[in-house]
């Protein structure tokens, strides 16, 4: 006997009766980005290598270890994306969407790398993005920082705490980098291999070490605060005084870098203490060099992603469940008259009630195991109608949920009826 195909480690199904909870998490996200005015764009989940390279940087983690790459049949070189805003900004120069424009942006979808799957983190993996091109100052920042502060809310969720971090301009960060290499190269033989690797090509991934073997000598280390530029400060200071204002509260995290090179000024993450090891719900962060970086003219940028698959688990955790959508009618038909007649009075019903939410019985049944089908759908109602029935015009109803007595209605009822019950419903 063969063997049954499984599905990828780390790339999982995700079934029916955990599909409500994305619903409610992607819906809401969807309806609170509309009402600040952000268009949905949507991009192939395969770019060409090269993207990624010039954009996450050659000497990230996600380049070096993680991407899936692989070689087409005209000899490119593909992959399948790690994260979101590099497609989007290569789709808004190919389209011309950002060369002296402001534009909203979000998406959402699969993102790919390959790690060690465990929980919270897989290697196929979900995000939300949001993306804002065009405008240079702090306010923006602010915007999309009030953004993931009230999805928080409008989801439940609690237990968030946001950590916020400066990068300033390429031009102060080039200087601290010099003064980075010199700390951390007196303290070579300390440090570890993926630290030693990253010494003279991106030394400040260092101070984002998870080895708490490290954690005093990074805490020595030079703070990039002390050799801000006056720009950087005072975008720095205006989104703090911001942010203040909106009552949103936050710690400054000088070791905050995120795991990306193309970040400039402000970076930012959400976390929790409620999901062990992977804490971090939301990031992200400035990046004004980065249209142009890859081909565009010069255009500020700046966004974020949230990982879904931790909103959900996050959701779990604190015990915060979806709302339930039941069915309200389920329509039993027993016979072949009723089966042809149930049907046509299936399609009236939802034509006369866009609203309703009806199931028709399907590969027939006797009229007991039915009604198990009927009350193992969660419905409110019971449709029920037999060859009798069809005969004399009518149809029975039956309350499923509060106890109450069947009804017979004419088939010419139902829909003014059904009416009725839903507004009481409501």
């Amino acid at each position: 006997m063969s063997k049954n195909i499984q599905s990828i480690r780390g790339m999982n199904d995700i079934l029916p009766d955990a599909t409500p909870a994305w619903q409610y998490l992607e819906n809401t996200a969807r309806t609170l980005l509309n009402r600040y005015g952000y268009s949905e764009i949507r991009m192939p989940i395969v770019e060409q290598t090269d993207l990624f390279s010039r954009a996450v940087g050659e000497v990230t983690d996600i380049v070096e270890k993680e991407m899936y790459t692989f070689t087409d049949r005209n000899d490119d070189s593909l992959s399948l994306r790690p994260e979101g805003t590099a497609g989007c900004i290569r789709a808004g120069i190919q389209h011309g969407l950002l060369h002296n424009q402001q534009q909203r942006l979000w998406y959402t979808g699969p993102m790919f790398r390959h790690e060690r799957p465990q929980k919270g983190r897989y290697r196929q993996f979900h995000q939300i993005g949001v993306e804002a091109f065009g405008m240079a100052g702090p306010d923006i920042d602010a915007e999309l920082i009030a953004i993931t502060a009230r999805l928080w809310k409008s989801l439940g969720l609690r237990n968030l705490r946001l950590e916020l971090n400066t990068l300033g301009t390429p031009e102060c960060r080039h200087a601290y980098r010099e003064l980075l290499v010199d700390y951390f190269t007196a303290h070579h033989d300390t440090l570890d291999e993926d630290s030693k690797r990253r010494l003279h090509t991106n030394p400040l991934r260092i101070l984002d070490t998870k080895n708490p073997d490290l954690k005093e000598i990074v805490a020595a280390a030079p703070s990039l605060h002390d050799h801000l530029d006056a720009v950087s400060r005072e975008h720095f200071a205006t989104l703090r005084s911001l942010l203040d204002s909106m009552g949103i509260d936050y710690e400054v995290n000088p070791r905050l870098v995120r795991g990306l090179d193309y970040y400039t000024h402000m970076v930012f993450e959400w976390v929790t203490d409620d999901l062990g090891a992977q804490s971090t719900v939301c990031a992200g962060g400035r990046y004004d060099g980065l249209v142009e970086q890859l081909g565009g003219k010069p255009t500020p940028g700046v966004g974020f992603g949230m990982g879904l698959e931790r909103l959900i688990l996050l959701l779990e955790t604190q015990g915060i469940a979806p709302p339930v959508i039941a069915p309200d009618v389920y329509l039993i038909m027993a016979g072949t008259a009723a089966i042809q007649t149930g049907l046509t009075l299936a399609e009236t019903l939802r034509d006369a009630l866009p609203d309703l939410r009806l199931i028709s019985n399907g590969g027939e049944g006797s009229f007991k195991t039915q009604m198990k089908r009927a009350d193992k759908s969660s419905a409110s109602f019971a449709l029920i109608l037999g060859e009798n029935e069809v005969e004399r015009g009518e149809i029975g109803l039956k309350p499923l949920r509060d106890g109450g007595e069947q009804i017979t209605l004419s088939l010419s009822q139902v829909a003014q009826h059904l009416a009725v019950l839903l507004e009481k419903t409501q």
